[in-house]
């Protein structure tokens, strides 16, 4: 099985970004599962019910999100009715939405996805490193092919999430920095690992983000509007082959896709 994971898609370039580049990588890489990373695709900060829909039709199979997840109001509508739609799991237990989802595609093993997110610089959740254990053995029941999402700040709560996990997962990739890290490796447990998958999105930017007002907030610490950028459009993410039989890891790849600039294109 290979399964592609996308980095944070960054409003409407990322979307688009998706809608070109998704069909083309399956053909291309014999991708069967994709999974993204949707909490900044609506105008750059949450997820709607249109963007949810746009990204689930350009071929995306499962959307995990993180602590922007909340941005945009009717993502209580997207949380009730999407199963395929996750925030992270530690949030607490009444919490409207699933920390995790199982999906079936012909011909494959079950495929189960996990959402996590860190504490360290981050809003205070409960501890995944208590909860997702419990959870992971319950996945593991009905299938051994496992994807971690971990949305984190820290780069040592990602990779101790990962060597926690090693030999109980298939995968597990960061995002939330939006800057893609060139650590990917598969551990000796056979899980694979990618510290951040980075974004996809405008690159000539700051995370995405037009750069002029970022720079004018640094400089004189004033509020400043951060529309999304528009130029240098790359899909960021990895592509993971897993052993459908163990669950395990054989490979993980960064995949940086820039999308063809095109005259006319909606910014």
């Amino acid at each position: 099985m290979r399964l592609l994971f996308i980095g944070d898609v960054v409003g409407e370039p990322g979307r688009r970004a998706l809608k070109e580049l998704v069909p083309l990588l399956r053909r291309e890489r014999d991708v069967q599962v994709v999974v993204a990373n949707g909490e900044n695709s609506a105008g750059g900060s949450g997820i709607t019910m249109n963007t949810a829909a746009e990204i689930f039709a350009s071929g995306v199979d499962v959307i995990t999100t993180g602590d922007h997840v909340w941005d945009q109001k009717e993502v209580m509508d997207v949380l009730k009715t999407q199963s395929r739609v996750l925030r992270p799991l530690n949030y607490p237990p009444d919490t409207i939405g699933s920390g995790s989802t199982v999906f079936e595609i012909a011909g494959l093993p079950p495929v189960a996805v996990l959402n996590l997110q860190g504490r360290t610089f981050m809003p205070d959740l409960e501890n995944p490193f208590r909860l997702a254990p419990a959870e992971v053995e319950r996945l593991r029941a009905r299938t051994p092919v496992i994807f971690v999402d971990m949305h984190a700040e820290a780069t040592s709560e990602k990779i101790a999430m990962a060597r926690m996990l090693d030999g109980r997962i298939s995968a597990l990739v960061g995002t939330h920095t939006h800057v893609q890290t060139a650590d990917e490796q598969v551990f000796p447990g056979g899980t694979a690992f990618l510290c951040d998958a980075g974004f996809t999105g405008a690159h000539e930017s700051v995370l995405g983000r037009e750069i002029e007002p970022i720079v004018r907030r640094f400089v004189t610490n004033l509020p400043q509007r951060f529309a999304v950028a528009t130029k240098r459009v790359l899909l960021q993410g990895a592509l993971i082959d897993i052993d459908d039989a163990t669950g395990r890891a054989r490979s993980i790849e960064r995949i940086s896709r820039a999308l063809p600039e095109k005259a006319g294109a909606v910014e």
